[in-house]
């Protein structure tokens, strides 16, 4: 059975024509969307059929067996021909005047797709999101595997179809359809800073600038005594760079700065202890160690006499 001298038959759709960009026929807005222009014949052929609405329609390349989908918009292309955007004939591989095999399909309502921005710069939108949803309602279809395309201000943003449920095709005609973003085919991570090793050479710089800074010395400071009269010798200055071999030197330092006391006194103040008075008939035992540094002492011009301690008058309560 025949139908107008084309090879129509059976109870689908299905026919060769030859395909052209939609830049031969005044209809610029079809590139913003997935709707072809066909013939008027197949307008007929598809009215006598029971087919479901809306239509949709499988193109095929056979030569390099790219399929995609599709809808239509117009039935007034000349006879044997048909009018499509060209990011579509990209996606199939096809030059102008190629042959293209038109099928009518039923396709499941889409539930899940994930679409890929081929550059950043589509995130760099200030609502991707709105012009997105605009854009796909001129859309019938998505087929895994296609790169539509969408124009905005006047600059055409290119998204691959990376995943579609439940099926390869699906049809986005009045349905909810869950969108996921997968990042964009230029975006690199950023890279994170490498944690530098310390460098050993300011800790050994460190480590010999504490060794350079001066030790606390105990007991450095300048010694009075005291009954308040002035000290004969003064203590010889003491270096800040104390070490553990000169803190006896220190002791001996101190001894002669009370100049006037017993040795005993000397000794009992290098222990860290405080004597009130000479009390000198102390303790005679200890008096008789011997030093193991003498320390040549200056001969007294005169003596002067002891501080004795509760030496004043006596009163009584009683007056």
């Amino acid at each position: 059975m025949f139908f107008d001298g084309y090879g129509y038959h059976g109870t689908s759709f299905e026919q060769t024509y030859r395909c052209y960009p939609a830049s031969f026929i005044d209809k610029p807005q079809i590139e913003n969307g997935d709707k072809i222009i066909m013939p008027p014949s197949a307008l007929d052929r598809l009215a006598s059929l029971h087919i479901d609405y809306p239509m949709l329609f499988e193109l095929r390349n056979a030569a390099t067996d790219r399929v995609s989908h599709c809808g239509v918009l117009e039935f007034i292309a000349e006879e044997g021909m048909i009018y499509m955007p060209y990011w579509m004939m990209e996606n199939l591989l096809l030059q102008e005047g190629d042959t293209v095999r038109v099928k009518n399909v039923t396709l499941p309502k889409g539930k899940y797709v994930k679409l890929q921005p081929h550059t950043k710069d589509f995130l760099d939108i200030s609502n991707p999101k709105a012009i997105l949803e605009t854009t796909l309602r001129n859309f019938s279809c998505l087929t895994t595997g296609d790169s539509i395309m969408v124009a905005y201000n006047n600059k055409k943003y290119y998204i691959d179809i990376v995943e579609s449920k439940p099926s390869n095709a699906i049809s986005i005609i009045e349905t909810d359809c869950e969108v996921d973003f997968a990042p964009p085919l230029d975006y690199k991570e950023p890279e994170r800073p490498v944690p530098s090793l310390p460098s050993k050479t300011p800790a050994e710089g460190e480590e010999a600038a504490a060794e350079e800074e001066p030790k606390f010395n105990p007991f450095t400071g300048s010694a009075r005594r005291l009954d308040g009269k002035p000290l004969k010798q003064q203590p010889p200055p003491v270096s800040t760079s104390g070490s553990k071999d000169k803190r006896p030197d220190m002791a001996n330092a101190t001894g002669q700065s009370a100049a006037g006391s017993s040795s005993q006194s000397s000794n009992r103040q290098t222990q860290g202890k405080l004597v009130f008075g000479s009390n000198a008939n102390r303790n005679p035992d200890k008096q008789k160690e011997p030093v193991k540094e003498p320390v040549k002492e200056e001969p007294q011009k005169k003596e002067e006499p002891k501080f004795q301690a509760f030496t004043g008058k006596k009163y009584s309560l009683r007056g």
